[in-house]
């Protein structure tokens, strides 16, 4: 074959895996319809990421209090910290919520149009806006709580001891002593 009719049939054959690549302005449409139908995920996934770590410091801060703070003062110590934390969540979390969103195109959107063909993003957006789907996100909170709830109650029995023995082991190799180590989170 001459070197012409093998670079013809090489761009013969890459040319649909490029228009496979490239995105179509209905491609486009239907990638923007899904990251709108998954906005509520996208805003949660933000919130998590701002909540997380003003849990994790209000489960130090209780522990502080109850070892640094003197007695009489450690609920309004704890109210200042509540009201601290509630300022850093309510300033953050629009923030991140909104980078968020202006980041999903280009992220989530991006592989959506690399990965997905116009067909099956076709057939997520049935899925989202399926009545069914609809209803069991509605009940996502209510069956964790319910699977939580039942979890925590079977499992406590056996876990508490379990926490008390990793306590107490903690405190001793921290020289804190029984006491010391019994006083720690409940």
């Amino acid at each position: 074959m001459s070197k012409l009719l093998v670079a013809l049939l090489t761009a013969a054959a890459l040319t649909p895996l490029h228009a496979q690549t490239s995105s179509s302005p209905s491609k486009k449409e239907l990638v923007a319809k899904v990251l709108q139908l998954q906005q509520p995920g996208i805003e949660a996934m933000a919130r998590a990421l701002v909540e997380q770590p003003a849990a994790q410091m209000m489960q130090q801060a209780g522990q502080a209090l109850q070892q640094r703070v003197p007695a009489e003062r450690r609920e309004a110590v704890g109210k200042e910290i509540q009201a601290d934390v509630r300022k850093y969540v309510d300033e953050t979390v629009p923030l991140v919520r909104e980078r968020a969103t202006k980041l999903a195109p280009s992220t989530v959107g991006a592989i959506l149009e690399e990965k997905m063909t116009d067909d099956e993003l076709k057939q997520i957006i049935a899925i989202l806006e399926s009545p069914a789907n609809r209803k069991f996100q509605s009940l996502a909170a209510e069956m964790q709580r319910t699977l939580t709830e039942k979890l925590v109650g079977e499992v406590r029995p056996m876990v508490e001891p379990k926490v008390r023995t990793l306590q107490q082991s903690v405190g001793r190799r921290l020289g804190l002593g029984p006491e010391g180590a019994a006083s720690g989170p409940k």
